[in-house]
């Protein structure tokens, strides 16, 4: 049997941890000041504390938030209380909040919903976009989608073929590019801690046989027959058909396996590029062919892309970019959609209901000022009017004019994070 020895355990309070730390650490970064410093001579002494205090107590505040989520908590719980007086705030979990209220706008109102997330506080949740189903061309509830994401909350998401659910302009989940930009629209960029926006472009091409492609888009609808696109098997099974006098290449790794006029099945570990025969010719009889995909701005580490148009707020300022984003059908006073990000890197969602005499929508300029409003530094519209939607845990918070919203192509969802 063994023999079971009594020892005393000595328990250290996590609070006086942290209070250690944060003097160790304090104390560090003024022995570094004294020593690296050159010496402070008398007249130069009210100059240097006057500086040095401040920036010493702001590091000591940082260190103590960094090492102590509570204190982070606390902060932005404060901070959403402070900045929603007078309106319905719910937790949602612990960093994401759900608020409810009614602006007015030339003395009409409107419904307004917004989440507010900070990633930090709450640390076991991330936000991403999703798509329908399994493949592209697919539609679905946004109830469904955030159903089938296991989602706390959601929002939809960029534009789509509403004849197909295909989603229009750049999209890319866990790294991956699904679908690829079109007409130059912003998009946000999804970091492991931030987010950006831009103007996105696609920087694609194919070599072979001594030839350097340029590929125009992936996954897109065809606009100009002498594009050359890219469809994987996110799209279908099968590629679309040809252009006129086209040509379709099945590659799978660094070999072409299959040339046709016809559509070719796309190969679950390849692709098929579609474009006239006059470029796509070039590479016939390619022992070895490359792909390159980036986009422009080349976003480093960038894990989740999601496209919308046009830009609402840049640099803090109001910017609307209607015409430059060939947006301008989406004028007038409708339901809006948006996304964007605070100085203290909370994440905003919007939902604002319209067409009716109890909530009658924005324009994309009052939704801009509302944005800047919130505090974001910079924000994008997404899709609106019909597709206009809110969940929180289960519900649809807002008003739709049709019940539970149209079927979606794609969304924003808020949900656990995934362990490998």
């Amino acid at each position: 049997m063994d023999t079971l020895i009594e020892h005393k355990q000595f328990i250290i309070p996590v609070r006086t941890c942290e209070y250690v730390l944060t003097f160790s650490l304090f104390l560090t970064l003024v022995l570094t000041h004294t020593i690296f410093q050159p010496p402070i001579l008398a007249s130069d002494l009210l100059a240097n504390n006057a500086t040095t205090v401040p920036v010493l107590r702001s590091v000591t505040t940082q260190i103590k938030e960094e090492f102590n989520p509570e204190i982070r908590k606390e902060k932005f719980d404060n901070r959403i209380s402070v900045k929603y007086k007078g309106f319905t705030v719910n937790n949602i979990a612990d960093g994401v909040k759900h608020i409810k209220m009614v602006k007015y706008f030339s003395g009409k109102p409107v419904r307004i919903n917004v989440i507010e997330m900070n990633s930090k506080v709450a640390s076991d949740f991330e936000v991403k976009p999703a798509i329908a189903s399994t493949t592209l061309p697919n539609r679905r509830t946004l109830k469904t989608i955030a159903q089938n994401t296991n989602s706390i909350a959601a929002i939809n998401g960029g534009f789509f073929k509403p004849q197909t659910g295909v989603p229009l302009g750049t999209l890319m989940i866990d790294g991956k590019i699904y679908t690829g930009p079109i007409y130059d629209r912003v998009a946000l960029g999804i970091f492991e801690n931030g987010y950006d926006v831009g103007r996105v472009q696609l920087d694609a091409k194919i070599s072979g046989n001594g030839q350097e492609i340029k590929i125009d888009n992936i996954n897109q609808p065809r606009m100009l027959s002498s594009y050359i696109l890219a469809y994987t098997r996110d799209w279908g099974k099968y590629a679309p058909a040809s252009p006129q006098y086209g040509v379709q290449l099945q590659i799978v790794g660094n070999k072409i396996t299959a040339a046709s006029a016809n559509p070719l099945s796309i190969p679950e570990n390849g692709y098929v590029l579609v474009g006239p025969k006059s470029q796509l010719g070039k590479l016939f009889g390619a022992e070895y062919v490359d792909v390159q995909i980036n986009t422009n701005p080349k976003w480093e580490n960038v894990k989740h892309i999601i496209s919308g148009g046009p830009y609402l707020v840049k640099n803090s300022e109001v910017f609307v970019d209607m015409s430059a984003q060939k947006l301008q059908s989406i004028g007038g006073r409708n339901p809006r959609t948006a996304i964007g990000y605070t100085k203290d890197n909370d994440l905003i969602l919007i939902t604002a209901d319209g067409r009716e005499g109890s909530s009658i929508g924005l324009t994309l300029v009052e939704l801009a000022n509302l944005m800047k409003s919130l505090g974001c530094t910079n924000a994008i519209n997404l899709d609106g009017g019909g597709s206009t939607v809110m969940y929180v845990n289960g519900q649809i918070v807002n008003r739709p004019a049709q019940t539970g919203g149209i079927a979606l192509s794609n969304a924003v969802v808020i949900s656990k994070k995934t362990t490998n």
